[in-house]
């Protein structure tokens, strides 16, 4: 009789506990539920690019993808105004993104992200699954992180300078490329694309001004976040992703850096600049569209390489431009030839006699185009041309610079 009414309590204690336990997983089920409902709401005004429109959000946290990747480079966060960022509204919801999941931000400055619980982790990949599967049809797809913030001081003037590395998905990028821009460079780049896209620009959302806290860990972090899907979401766009003023953003400001180097004397500077110019156009494929820029790139580097005396490389930079330079056989007949070819071959043919590497396939184009009567006598240098060449952006303005570039 006791045992019976010991098992009877052992149940009831059971049930008791099942009854507690099932409780619990459906609160929390509701929440999660509730919590994936909200992100769907938001998620349904853009559903061709889900990134823009998480961008209006209000939740005020820090984005736990940059955790551990952002860094701040200052000796203090300061509570104050930009001197040159300071219209627009003063808005806490002025970013492209936000992050979901609930963030924090540490007394020292940096961003610290909460871990993720199992279920909120699992709603996190299937997002990002259903992300990548929105845009597949990019050819290559590009990632665009910011790995490092900077409140820089010049003079009176104060803006913080991010450093966003371009990085080749779906292998181990060998070839890290990155630029360093301002608030005042994005604003510029979108004000470019709505001029001259304005039809292909009117579902992209830019992060507008703040009035106040633009030093802050918390929005800088934001800040961020947004730019990396504002690149994100540019690049998805067919049209946009080969605009000249796209494609210009990333790498013009390094050629023209490395020009100024270059007429200097500056060789070893210089090439670390045309070096990452090399490696953003590669990645963003603006060889064909940009031919002139990718031509300027490899005869720099082939200049570079050649007072550094490394010539290997320089000859090898030499190949690749005779690549596109090669002219066909009716463009030899009626002499329509690349005004860089003739000493682009000469320099060719020297430097592969000065490493043994065969030379003859060269020195037999530089013959025939010298029997078809082309004077191949009295051409400028490639470090002539290096000099004096004015490096216009698409809208044929030579004197606009980048703020803020280095490799």
């Amino acid at each position: 009789m006791l045992t019976c009414q010991n098992s009877s309590i052992g149940s009831s204690t059971i049930r008791w506990w099942a009854d507690g336990m099932a409780s619990k997983l459906l609160d929390r089920l509701r929440r999660t539920l509730f919590k994936e409902g909200a992100v769907s709401a938001e998620l349904g005004c853009t559903e061709e690019f889900p990134e823009s429109s998480e961008l209006e959000d209000d939740t005020e946290c820090v984005s736990a993808r940059l955790s551990g990747t952002l860094s701040f480079k200052a000796e203090r966060m300061l509570d104050s105004e930009d001197l040159e960022e300071t219209s627009g509204p003063d808005s806490d919801s002025d970013f492209l993104v936000e992050s979901i999941e609930n963030g924090s931000c540490s007394t020292d400055g940096s961003p610290v992200a909460s871990v993720p619980g199992g279920s909120s982790m699992l709603t996190s990949r299937l997002q990002e699954s259903w992300r990548s599967s929105q845009i597949r049809s990019v050819p290559q797809k590009l990632l665009f992180e910011v790995t490092d913030a900077t409140v820089v001081q010049e003079g009176t003037s104060k803006y913080v300078l991010y450093t966003i590395h371009v990085i080749q998905s779906g292998m181990f990028d060998k070839t890290p490329a990155l630029i360093t821009r301002r608030y005042t460079d994005f604003e510029r780049l979108h004000a470019r694309l709505r001029r001259l896209h304005g039809e292909e620009m009117e579902g992209v959302c830019f992060p507008r001004k703040k009035l106040r806290r633009n030093f802050v860990a918390e929005t800088i972090a934001k800040r961020s976040r947004a730019f990396e899907q504002y690149l994100t979401h540019l690049h998805s766009l067919t049209e946009l992703r080969h605009a000249p003023t796209f494609l210009e953003f990333f790498y013009l400001g390094d050629l023209r850096a490395g020009q100024v180097l270059l007429r200097g004397g500056c060789y070893q500077e210089a090439l670390g600049h045309f070096m990452n110019g090399l490696r953003l156009q590669e990645k963003l494929g603006s060889q064909k569209q940009q031919r002139t820029h990718w031509l300027f790139t490899l005869l720099a580097l082939v200049a570079c390489f050649q007072e550094l005396d490394q010539l290997g490389e320089a000859q090898e930079h030499c190949d690749r431009a005779l690549e596109d330079l090669a002219p066909s056989q009716d463009s030899l007949q009626h002499q329509h030839l690349h005004p860089l070819l003739i000493p682009l071959l000469q320099a060719n043919v020297r430097l592969s006699w000065k490493i043994s590497k065969d030379k003859r396939q060269w020195e037999a184009l530089l013959l025939e185009i010298q029997d078809s009567g082309v004077d191949t006598g009295n051409q400028p240098s490639l470090k002539e041309y290096l000099v004096k060449e004015v490096l216009e952006d698409s809208e044929g303005d030579p004197k606009h610079r980048v703020k803020g570039e280095s490799t």
